[in-house]
């Protein structure tokens, strides 16, 4: 796949380490265990959105916009992703925060991703849970058009064919890296949310002819609708890239019984997780994607799912910056 004729700027630190975990694979008695360490994209602390940025943002320029719209959670990894890819384009930013988790205490309001939000310059708008966030941001691009401004909007999570450009492209990186290591790569595991990690993953892997399977983990919906999202933007991405057709609907795999009560909302199993990752192995994972995605590749080993000697690996999203703004559930 010939990725230069699509516009692109580069934000990201690539190729991001394709590490092993040997501790945490002898501690769960299963898989060996690989991370890809897309925690380690660089911008503003890191993570899987930068990937997505590079091909968005690079739209954002050819269109002339001087201000980017996009939305999220209040501690939306993504959101300050974004604002730091406007700060260093030299363009305004205004997030738009859906408050989805009841009674936030003041560490998830202020620190974390929200202090560098802040740090980076972004101005930042609260709506109520169950807003229409696409709505709210088309009316905000409206009001700055009035105002004289070129805004750009970014869907949540930056999960539209542009964005998931990042994720086909996240695949050639991986299967090069695992190529050179000599890994036959057994799985595929992530956290999945708002789809375009999953989509542009899978249609990577299908275009490629991998053979690789892919498992998302659920932080948010239901299997069945977060299933059917990941479809539908993996077509279209598919067709984006002028590979319509590489992608079938039993590809698209996600488990979504480890969200726990809800969307941001902490879990056991994902404290856990986090815990385990970084005191085996080092390395901080958030409490909203990466923990939920490991807690529940976690059991999945513990279960059997995955069977002792395979090679699995494990994307690491990044995030870890939301750890202060949970710091009293983790505690």
């Amino acid at each position: 796949m010939h990725f230069s004729r699509f516009p692109r700027v580069r934000l990201a630190h690539l190729p991001t380490p394709l590490e092993a975990l040997p501790r945490l694979s002898e501690h769960l008695g299963g898989p060996n265990i690989y991370i890809k360490r897309d925690d380690c994209t660089g911008l503003a602390s890191g993570g899987n959105k930068t990937r997505k940025l590079e091909f968005l943002m690079a739209e954002a320029l050819e269109e002339k916009a001087d201000t980017i719209l996009t939305q999220g959670a209040v501690q939306s990894n993504h959101a300050r992703q974004t604002a730091a890819a406007a700060a260093k384009l030299g363009m305004g930013c205004e997030l738009l925060f859906e408050n989805r988790v009841e009674d936030p205490d003041d560490a998830y309001l202020n620190s974390g991703n929200v202090l560098l939000d802040r740090l980076l310059g972004a101005n930042t708008h609260h709506y109520p849970k169950a807003t229409d966030m696409n709505q709210a941001m088309s009316d905000m691009a409206d009001d700055l058009r009035r105002a004289g401004k070129r805004p750009y909007i970014i869907p949540g999570g930056g999960s539209n064919p542009v964005g998931a450009l990042g994720y086909v492209n996240c695949v050639l990186e991986l299967l090069a890296q695992a190529n050179d290591q000599s890994l036959v790569i057994d799985h595929l595991v992530h956290a999945t949310g708002s789809a375009g990690t999953q989509a542009g993953l899978i249609v990577g892997l299908k275009a490629m002819h991998s053979d690789i399977p892919l498992l998302g983990i659920g932080v948010n919906a239901p299997r069945e609708l977060q299933e059917e999202r990941v479809y539908a933007l993996a077509e279209e991405t598919a067709e984006y890239i002028g590979a319509g057709g590489c992608v079938h609907r039993e590809d698209v795999l996600a488990n979504c019984d480890y969200v726990g009560e809800g969307y941001g909302i902490t879990t056991d199993s994902m404290k856990e997780a986090v815990s385990l990752l970084a005191r085996l192995e080092g390395i901080l994972a958030d409490p909203v994607y990466s923990g939920k995605g490991l807690a529940g590749m976690f059991d999945l080993i513990r279960k059997g799912y995955f069977k002792q000697g395979e090679n699995l690996v494990f994307l690491h999203t990044g995030g870890s910056a939301g750890l202060f703004g949970y710091y009293q559930q983790l505690l």
